[in-house]
């Protein structure tokens, strides 16, 4: 059993602009997550059959769906509310199958497969296992390709990679089969809603007292359309107009240097490692480790 669980939920390949891309992040995310420096965790990378995936680090698995793609995956094909539920469903349900696969672990963390993950969060978790679980709160805004980062004390709000919850505050059900669909939106499918639920619950979520995520916003393949920080904060006509602004975020700017690059991206990915873990054989060994 680990005591932390990383589910990335991965869109069917139909869904995805620039597939290419998508695999690049991806494995830059599983780099970020495999830097952890407490190894008692596990991954697991929800992806469509026929899906072809970059390599996967030691302590990573793939479980395969068979789920069609989003029809209303595009942000600007719909009513926005409708975009939104159907976006939940699917992920949802790609989280669901993780968690099931993973049921044991005390912990789990779903992640979005563009962002990263700080290099301390299995280490905290291990000193507080009894906790309900936290709230990233306190996190970082990233361009691809910048050399600084935004600071966000809002980062929940921002982002999905943002919840460290206990395993069994979720309630899963049996079988995938036996799952409701307001469930599966509301408690797998949404980030934004979850922390309401369990401390209605009078099981709620603390706030992690350090930076625990970086959101990569900006690029072509980013669901939610955020944009590009350059543009947001510093190089529009709003900062003309709201001069406060700007030296605010000026402030919060904080610079990619190798401290923060060793906490939060890893090491690249060695393909020939990689392939050895990705073996059946090697990955019965380390479910056996783990477990």
């Amino acid at each position: 059993m680990a005591l932390v669980t990383f589910i990335i939920p991965v869109r069917h390949q139909a869904n995805a602009s620039d597939w290419g891309a998508l695999k690049a992040r991806l494995s830059q995310t599983m780099a970020s997550i495999a830097g952890q420096s407490n190894g008692d965790w596990r991954g697991i990378v929800v992806a469509n059959e026929g899906a072809d995936l970059p390599p996967l680090p030691p302590q990573f698995s793939v479980e395969r769906v068979t789920f069609p793609p989003n029809q209303l995956h595009d942000m600007a094909s719909a009513d926005r509310e409708l975009v939104y539920d159907a976006f939940r469903l699917d992920k949802g349900r790609r989280v669901l199958n993780g968690m099931l696969a993973a049921r044991n672990s005390r912990f789990f963390m779903i992640v979005d497969d563009d962002d990263f993950v700080s290099s301390n969060i299995v280490d905290y978790v291990s000193r507080h296992s009894d906790a309900n679980g936290w709230k990233i709160d306190l996190g970082f805004l990233w361009s691809e390709g910048a050399r600084f980062l935004l600071q966000t004390n809002e980062f929940a709000k921002l982002c999905g990679t943002s919840l460290i919850v206990r395993s069994d505050l979720y309630r899963l059900p049996e079988t995938f089969a036996d799952a409701e669909e307001t469930f599966i939106k509301s408690m797998l499918g949404s980030h934004v809603r979850i922390a309401n639920i369990l401390a209605e619950a009078g099981t709620p979520l603390g706030s992690l007292p350090f930076r625990g995520a970086i959101y990569r916003v900006g690029h072509s393949g980013a669901h939610s359309k955020s944009s590009d920080l350059l543009r947001t904060h510093f190089l529009n006509k709003s900062v003309i107009r709201h001069p406060r602004r700007l030296i605010r975020d000026l402030m919060r700017v904080h610079m990619l240097g190798d401290g923060l690059r060793r906490e939060f991206f890893g090491k690249p990915i060695d393909s020939a490692v990689a392939a050895r873990a990705s073996h059946p054989v090697e990955q019965f060994n380390r479910q056996q480790e783990i477990g």
